[in-house]
């Protein structure tokens, strides 16, 4: 008993939230007619301006990996380490070798004081005293040659901590733990992701045409609005094959984006007076393209349209199906549940 009472009171409770949906004025646009901007459309490609191949500069084993592939890097920040021991051992070598080389222009020095004296009471020739001073001034060299090998030394060590030269993300890891690197060999790949831009071919026909208007969006796959570009360069080369010239896109705000990304680049021509309607009203169903009419209080008319070309500010051009001043619903799905 109490169970059908339950199931009862459920039933109530949604009809009455149907009801109330249906109730719920639904949002409304009108189509109208509109002076906006005329683009040329092409393929662009999303391109990191500040992207790094971090390499080795020291020999050695990879001893340890702090970032994979994926992860966010600081400025400043240790990717990687590689092995110092032999690095060790050749500084050890070096220091070595300065203190021997100090010991031998020390005695130099020591055998140059006493050869002054003796020249001062003439037991020796100007020879032999020139001989001592060039042994002294040869050990001198000697040891200054070693300290710079040793300082080498110390530096190429330091290179076993492999840093990060700017904050951003690591794209690819080029080596693992255990593989052996030597000075040259690539260990890692990274890119600042607020540093994107998009690049694009122009034809020659539209040069002049992208030129003068020196505005341009960028349309991503899967959104509606498009993203203003911040400035526009184009190279002051063509192609000779594809009488092309590359077009660069510089972007504020290039967060969700990702360098090897294809998008479309609407470069604004010109104005026309077009028919539009917000991109969001449209329903795609298969092969049907259609909108939802309002006409009072009467059930929304499914009305299939041709469209044209995309628009900024997230609208499209309407070729057919629709005529100025009619009122189509916002929201095609809450329009299509309506009885």
């Amino acid at each position: 008993m109490n169970t059908v009472v339950t199931r009862i009171a459920a039933g109530i409770l949604l009809f009455g939230m149907i009801d109330a949906v249906d109730a719920a004025p639904l949002a409304q646009a009108t189509v109208a007619y509109q002076q906006v901007e005329s683009t040329y459309d092409t393929v662009a490609t999303i391109e990191a301006e500040r992207q790094s191949t971090v390499s080795a500069q020291t020999s050695g084993r990879i001893e340890s990996i702090n970032f994979r592939a994926g992860d966010r890097v600081k400025a400043g920040q240790v990717i990687m380490r590689i092995d110092t021991s032999v690095a060790d051992q050749q500084m050890a070598a070096a220091e070595a070798r300065v203190h021997e080389a100090d010991v031998q222009r020390q005695n130099a020095a020591d055998q140059f004081a006493r050869i002054q004296q003796l020249l001062s009471q003439h037991f020796i020739s100007q020879a032999q005293y020139d001989q001592a001073q060039a042994t002294l001034r040869s050990a001198e060299a000697h040891v200054r040659s070693l300290q710079a090998d040793l300082a080498q030394q110390k530096t190429s060590r330091g290179f076993a901590n492999i840093i990060a030269p700017y904050g951003g993300v690591m794209a690819s890891l080029l080596v693992e733990v255990g593989d052996m690197a030597a000075p040259g060999t690539p260990l890692a790949v990274g890119f600042d992701p607020a540093w994107l831009r998009a690049s694009a071919q122009i034809p020659q026909t539209r040069l002049e045409a992208v030129r003068t208007g020196n505005k341009a969006y960028l349309e991503v796959p899967g959104q509606l609005r498009w993203i203003p570009t911040s400035s526009l360069t184009l190279l002051p080369t063509a192609d000779p094959a594809t009488h092309t010239t590359e077009a660069r896109l510089h972007l504020a705000n290039a967060e969700g984006l990702l360098p090897g990304q294809l998008v479309t680049a609407h470069f604004v021509i010109g104005t026309q007076r077009r028919l539009i309607i917000p991109l969001q009203a449209v329903l795609h169903r298969s092969e049907l393209t259609a909108v939802y009419c309002l006409h009072g209080n009467e059930t929304p008319e499914l009305r299939q349209i041709r469209l044209g070309q995309s628009l900024p500010g997230g609208y499209v051009e309407v070729l057919a199906g629709l005529q100025a001043g009619e009122q189509i619903a916002l929201d095609p799905v809450t329009a299509g549940a309506r009885p």
